[in-house]
């Protein structure tokens, strides 16, 4: 069997992972050989559903507007929250002093990434929506040069991009992501993998973690290469990945709650296709897969 792996730039733990050959490892003795597939965040779901990847991870936001589309999916595992990857940022001399000024202003923000529910918890602890009341546009490479020369009010810098906007000085935080949301990477599968191989999807979270544990202890190597491949300086890159847990849990009670809340809010915004129950989504076994697979005494290293 070649499993298919759904991996994305955004996502550290995957990127290294596809990186160190510590899932191959695992799987030789089996025979079982990784295929790695580039998919964006946004498509993770979309790539499970037809069979394109049997794995994927992305930030909360894109398996609750999968589960409400319609697509079975479960979750495998999450990594501990990241209160230091992102915040919502304006200009330092702008005359927005709250995330209630926003009301009518436009956003830059990775839509549908866990920057949407961010944003719109932010504003709903205002009493306002993310779908009226402000105008959300997509992030773009020119982001932060439009917000510092005033074409748009707010933009949501994560990892490298936020490490080099702070260091320049410019800007001003109107909120940090991690006062507000958990902001976890979030690791799913399908349904019918998750009942016929949960063991495997155990080996996957068990790498994972490996991947993890390089990375915490390679910060320097880890930060060269997502300069190299990703562009940025090293140094900013090395700041977002230190402030980065580089830890695994497995799917929790808090968890399902955290994720129904957004998944609340967004259905409230009217930016998910329908009120959905976050528990649907959750799999006992693979719960079981991911607490013995992160409690392994030894993990395979690079």
């Amino acid at each position: 069997m070649t499993v298919n792996i759904g991996v994305h730039k955004a996502n550290p733990s995957l990127y290294h992972l596809s990186r160190l050959g510590l899932l191959e490892e695992l799987l030789r003795p089996s025979g079982e050989t990784v295929a790695w597939h580039q998919v964006g965040g946004l498509d993770t779901a979309a790539a499970l559903a037809d069979g394109t990847i049997d794995f994927g991870g992305t930030g909360s936001t894109p398996p609750l507007s999968a589960q409400a589309a319609g697509h079975d999916l479960v979750y495998a595992a999450v990594s501990a929250p990241r209160p230091g990857h992102g915040a919502l940022l304006v200009r330092a001399d702008s005359d927005i002093a709250s995330v209630a000024d926003l009301k009518g202003r436009t956003v830059h923000l990775a839509i549908g990434s866990w920057q949407t529910h961010f944003v719109a918890k932010s504003l709903a602890r205002e009493g306002f929506s993310y779908g009226s009341d402000i105008t959300a546009e997509r992030s773009a490479a020119d982001s932060y040069a439009r917000l510092l020369d005033g074409s748009i009010d707010a933009w949501v810098g994560q990892g490298a991009e936020l490490s080099a906007a702070r260091r320049e000085g410019r800007v001003r935080t109107l909120a940090e992501a991690g006062d507000l949301i958990a902001d976890r990477s979030v690791f799913f599968t399908r349904r019918d993998l998750a009942d016929t191989r949960p063991e495997l999807v155990g080996l996957i979270t068990r790498a994972l973690q490996a991947a993890d544990d390089w990375a915490a202890g390679h910060l320097d190597e880890a930060a060269d290469i997502a300069a190299a491949d990703q562009g940025g300086s090293a140094a900013d890159w090395h700041e977002a990945l230190a402030a980065l847990p580089w830890r695994l849990e497995p799917v929790s009670d808090a968890f399902v709650a955290e994720q129904q809340e957004a998944a609340d809010i967004l259905a409230e915004a009217g930016f998910l296709a329908r009120p959905i129950t976050v528990a649907d989504s959750r799999h006992p076994g693979l719960d079981t897969a991911a607490a013995q697979a992160l409690e392994a005494p030894e993990s395979p290293e690079k």
